[in-house]
């Protein structure tokens, strides 16, 4: 397994589930972060999750002991930044987005329009309101451009789910008739482009770490090493019935660095 590893130079991990859970790091978490300082290699904590920008994710990481610079947090946020400057010419954008978003797209150059959009973007929004929803339905309903941040259906939280994007995009559906143009987070190939875009690596020496097959291992698609770590979502009786199958499979991050040091 650990030569499948030899060429990566840039890791990708998910956070939830993969480098804490809940309020805790996971084992090992520290110690492979160690390894990766140690060995020159690159890293970048990677999340579909919208609703949060950058900045409030590297606070989080902070707070649970593990001191990283916000330029390493790479959201699907930022992701709809990126392939919106590099491959359209939208510049004013209709968002449906939390205050945090709004701040991203707006350090992003972009105009946030409420009147003459030239796109539609949605985002996880937890401070949805029906004014909002029914305004982008008037947009999509319209025919411009229609671009999601991802594709999850629910959120994880401490207590359960709580309705994600996925939820979302099946509402505007039924009142439109119309999906996503394009649909940028995980297991999307559009994320991994984004961070090739963003860190000059080549597929082949790009890594992602996670805990769920039909995001984070589904990346595999895109040409990409995959890494499952058994600390959150998935447990290893999942992988019989999953279609996405994991390059390497390790107990959690302590497991992993195992691997890499033998």
């Amino acid at each position: 397994m650990k030569k499948t590893l030899e060429k990566i130079k840039c890791y990708m991990l998910d956070m939830d589930g993969t480098f804490y859970l809940g309020g805790n790091l996971l084992p090992g978490a520290l110690d492979f972060m160690a390894y990766i300082s140690k060995n020159n290699l690159d890293y970048l904590f990677l999340t579909n999750n919208s609703s949060n920008n950058r900045k409030i994710y590297a606070q989080k990481i902070r707070k649970l002991g593990f001191d990283v610079d916000e330029s390493r947090i790479f959201t699907s946020g930022e992701a709809t930044t990126i392939y919106l400057k590099n491959h359209t010419k939208f510049n004013k954008i209709f968002l449906v987005g939390t205050e945090a978003l709004e701040t991203e797209f707006k350090e992003a150059q972009f105009e946030l329009s409420q009147e003459e959009p030239e796109a539609i973007v949605l985002g996880f929004d937890t401070t949805l309101t029906y004014e909002k929803i029914w305004k982008a339905c008037d947009f999509i309903r319209a025919g411009l451009p229609y671009i999601a941040t991802h594709p999850d259906f629910n959120c994880p939280t401490d207590t359960g789910f709580m309705p994600d994007i996925g939820s979302f995009i099946a509402l505007i559906e039924a009142s439109t008739d119309r999906l996503p143009d394009m649909i940028i987070g995980k297991p999307n190939s559009l994320i991994v482009d984004a961070v090739s875009e963003k860190t000059g690596y080549q597929l082949d020496e790009i890594a992602m770490i996670g805990d769920r097959l039909y995001t984070d291992i589904a990346l595999g698609k895109a040409g990409i090493t995959t890494v499952l770590v058994l600390s959150g979502e998935t447990k290893k009786e999942d992988l019989e019935s999953s279609e996405f199958k994991p390059d390497v499979i390790a107990q959690d991050l302590g497991h992993l660095l195992k691997i890499l040091e033998e």
